[in-house]
């Protein structure tokens, strides 16, 4: 057509070729971030029963982070005590920081509330798997039951 520039062959094969990875790159992008891409891969928490500390550790009302077994136990104010794993439902990342009773993940944002698991902020829509948690000896044991 006259007056309008015309795309060489270089030009439109360069831009042909590169669509695809694009499109890969974009596809990766969005099944590395998809619900549960990585809670998949991880344990939801302790495969065995773990010391999580002595019993009076737990304050009331508030929460306990354990990084090396992935696993916060609270203590409600009337002395229950619960045990959530700490992989998030959203990535599987680990989570890493507790804010009075509030986990947040730093992968993507997501928070729980840690004495019920519950979601508080998104992208996670699931709730953290609650663990089994006993007193033993005067010690706080969380994980599966033996």
């Amino acid at each position: 057509m006259p007056g309008r520039p015309s795309a060489s062959r270089r030009t439109v094969l360069r831009g042909a070729a590169l669509t695809p990875v694009a499109g890969l790159a974009t596809a990766a992008g969005l099944t590395a971030c998809s619900p549960g891409a990585g809670a998949e891969r991880r344990p939801a928490g302790p495969t065995a029963p773990v010391d999580l500390g002595a019993e009076g550790e737990v304050a009331e009302d508030g929460a306990d982070l354990h990084l090396d077994h992935n696993v916060v136990v609270s203590r409600t104010a009337d002395g229950t005590l619960k045990a959530y794993s700490t992989i998030c439902t959203h990535g599987g990342c680990p989570i890493s920081d507790l804010e009075g009773t509030t986990l947040v993940c730093r992968c993507h944002g997501s928070r729980f509330d840690a004495t019920t698991g519950e979601v508080l902020q998104r992208p996670a829509t699931v709730p953290l798997a609650e663990l089994p948690v006993r007193v033993e000896n005067g010690r706080v044991v969380a994980g599966p039951e033996v």
